[in-house]
């Protein structure tokens, strides 16, 4: 196989349900308006969209999640600095990239036995996952390379964007053959280096601190460890018995998050919001959640001052597409197809009180648009 030049992807992240693409712009609006912010501190981190933006803006970023593949997206987004890793990343994955596939777990159990991707692209995800476990690299180097493996198998998937199951014919991206690129690290921010942790965050929230605490939880029963468990394998290399027809991890079962129990959500959220170390949180939260919102606004006025915006948002595909039987018939009807999430400020302490553009906020251009990306590029205020 001949190598493939690695170039700079600038559109990576993986696809994945609760990721804030979309709301991005309007949160980064919301972050502009705090004074004093240098140091952000985002609890729940998944893909690392919203470090990754602070980064940009000149934040030192502490990224927490529970989930492993999600600590090696925020070490690679918010930890690894492009002026330390960038010029070896690009040299390793055009190596990476040269690579001729073998079988190994990914090829028998997600591509055999499942239909997640493509005999060859499951190959050549097997022999690359072994090249980089072979070469001992260090932690932030090792993150960046898979990374970018992660976000090559992500385009060339056969699901909807979540691994609870894969689709029945094969999508036609799922024809294309893997191909690595190197993702988009941003330089050192000013305020200061990034960090990668991985923690339950009612354990770790008053470990972490800041001049603001970004609070993304769980909304429902689904545990993102079901929904990303070919991601989870593929980072953790453990090569883990699996159950169903999905292939899920074993221990799909037993990990656990208050977040996805509707008895303990409030509770687990009460925990996070009060002991957050910082004078500000913004908390990210949808109208499908298990916390009412009437419960939730007496919650964080319990704790502070707190404003409010809301943005209406079409659901996950799945929604759209709709309810069918096992040989592809539509059987039922899907009872909406939007919801609203919403952005709370809550100041705690004698903070002064800022000046939030709420009307600007809500009405942010739509993340991964072209208006988007200019106010993206522009200095924070």
């Amino acid at each position: 196989m001949a190598p493939r030049r690695a170039r700079c992807d600038k559109w990576g992240v993986i696809k994945y349900l609760g990721s804030k693409r979309a709301l991005l712009p309007a949160i980064v609006r919301l972050v502009d308006a705090l004074p004093g912010v240098r140091t952000s501190v985002d609890l729940f981190s998944g893909t690392s969209r919203i470090g990754h933006a602070l980064k940009r803006r000149g934040q030192r970023v502490l990224a927490n999640d529970e989930a492993a593949y999600a600590e090696v997206l925020a070490r690679c987004y918010v930890q690894a600095d492009h002026e330390t890793w960038h010029d070896r990343a690009e040299r390793l994955i055009d190596e990476l990239n040269s690579l001729e596939g073998e079988v190994g777990y990914v090829t028998t159990t997600f591509c055999e036995q499942g239909r997640y991707f493509q005999p060859a692209n499951g190959r050549r995800i097997d022999r690359v996952r072994r090249a980089i476990a072979e070469w001992c690299l260090e932690p932030e180097l090792e993150a960046v390379l898979l990374t970018a493996l992660l976000e090559a198998a992500d385009r060339v998937d056969s699901t909807t964007g979540v691994q609870m199951a894969y689709l029945k014919r094969w999508s036609p991206r799922s024809h294309k053959p893997l191909v690595l690129r190197v993702p988009e690290l941003l330089p050192r921010a000013a305020a200061g280096a990034g960090r990668a942790t991985r923690a339950d965050a009612c354990a770790c929230v008053d470990e972490l601190e800041g001049d603001l605490v970004y609070v993304d939880p769980p909304y429902n029963q689904h545990k993102y460890v079901n929904n990303y468990h070919v991601w989870e394998t593929i980072v953790l290399n453990d090569d883990p018995p699996t159950y169903g027809v999905a292939h899920k991890r074993t221990d799909c079962r037993e990990r656990r998050s208050a977040f996805n129990l509707r008895r303990e959500c409030e509770d687990a959220l009460r925990t996070v919001l009060a002991g957050a170390r910082a004078p500000y949180v913004v908390l990210s939260f949808s109208d499908e959640g298990f916390v009412d919102l009437a419960r939730l606004r007496t919650l964080l006025g319990s704790l502070g001052r707190f404003e409010e915006c809301s943005i209406a948002r079409p659901r996950y595909i799945g929604a759209r597409i709709g309810i069918h039987d096992g040989e592809g018939r539509r059987v039922g009807r899907t009872s909406h197809v939007a919801n609203r999430e919403y952005l709370f400020l809550l100041a705690k302490g004698d903070v002064a009180w800022p000046n939030v553009p709420w009307e600007s906020v809500a009405n942010a251009p739509t993340g991964g648009t072209k208006e988007a990306a200019a106010q993206m590029a522009l200095p924070a205020r």
